[in-house]
């Protein structure tokens, strides 16, 4: 493919990507509800009457379009999004733009590499479909590992300021504005919690909200701490020091099963690298002069 060629195809892939980028952005700004109507109206004046087999597939597929393709009834992706700490009205649409923009961008560049073929030229376009879907998984992970690990200091603040004199509520705001620092995560959690409940939410649904963002176990244990003190009374301060007592000591037993697990995993390391390098050193030389003794001996 000529020079002139590679260029127009490059040229014409960067102004679809700009064309697609502004597209997803301006239709983000929409009103949902009116992006909602016009696709329902859309919907009633193109699907088929007639009730053949093949009519009614197709009304079915636009259903699925309908529903699967639609910017703003992605409901999934936006929990995905909120678990993943983006929470702002422009990060869904920037996302699906990268979605949209990597494969042609992945074709594009593909243009330049004749000799990927067209196999290879598919398979760079399906990574790139997929890298967007691998980053967002990667960041709920490394989201939940921070919240799971600044659990147990959180508590023991709450602890520590509940014995004050403060409320649980208060006690919360001031948590969280104490780990902006260490530990970004849980006090962007934290605010969150704090802003629903502000708005009128129940304690208890605003918490349960949090154990489903989140998605762990410690989370959700604490939510059924909470919710066994409200019904039966328990004071607050007890109820909370037995569950980072209890929490601590779990903790350390997982910290003391993957001490013990360690040993196991070091066998295969000191097999493979550290015993031939110890042999070499240790027998090398005594082998050397072994074999130029014997040399001698023989002349």
């Amino acid at each position: 493919m000529s020079a002139p060629a590679l260029l127009a195809i490059a040229v014409t892939s960067c102004l679809l990507c700009v064309t697609a980028m502004a597209y997803v952005l301006l239709r983000d700004r929409l009103s949902r509800q009116r992006i909602r109507r016009g696709l329902e109206s859309a919907a009633r004046e193109t699907e088929p009457t007639s009730e053949g087999k093949g009519e009614r597939a197709g009304g079915k597929l636009l259903r699925w379009i309908r529903v699967n393709l639609s910017f703003h009834n992605s409901a999934k992706l936006r929990e995905q999004l909120r678990m993943a700490g983006l929470r702002a009205e422009w990060h869904s649409g920037a996302y699906l733009a990268t979605r949209l923009l990597l494969p042609v961008l992945a074709l594009a560049a593909s243009t330049f590499v004749p000799q990927f073929g067209l196999f290879g030229a598919i398979t760079l376009v399906f990574l790139a479909y997929m890298i967007p879907d691998f980053w967002l998984n990667s960041t709920i992970r490394s989201r939940r590992e921070q919240i799971r690990r600044a659990l147990p200091d959180t508590l023991d603040l709450l602890v520590i300021c509940v014995e004050a004199g403060l409320g649980l509520d208060q006690a919360l705001y001031r948590v969280g504005a104490e780990l902006a620092l260490r530990h970004k995560a849980m006090s962007e959690e934290i605010a969150q919690v704090n802003l629903e409940q502000r708005a009128g939410k129940p304690r208890l649904d605003v918490w349960r909200s949090m154990a489903k963002r989140t998605r762990l176990e410690d989370m959700e244990a604490f939510t059924g701490m909470l919710w066994q003190s409200e019904r039966f009374g328990t004071p607050i301060v007890r109820a909370l020091s037995t569950f980072a007592e209890s929490l601590r000591v779990t903790r350390r037993q997982q910290a003391e099963e993957l001490a013990a697990k360690s040993t196991v995993k070091l066998i295969f390391p000191l097999v493979m690298f550290i015993f031939p390098s110890m042999f070499i050193v240790l027998i090398g030389p005594a082998a050397l002069n072994i074999m130029h003794n014997l040399g001698g001996l023989f002349d």
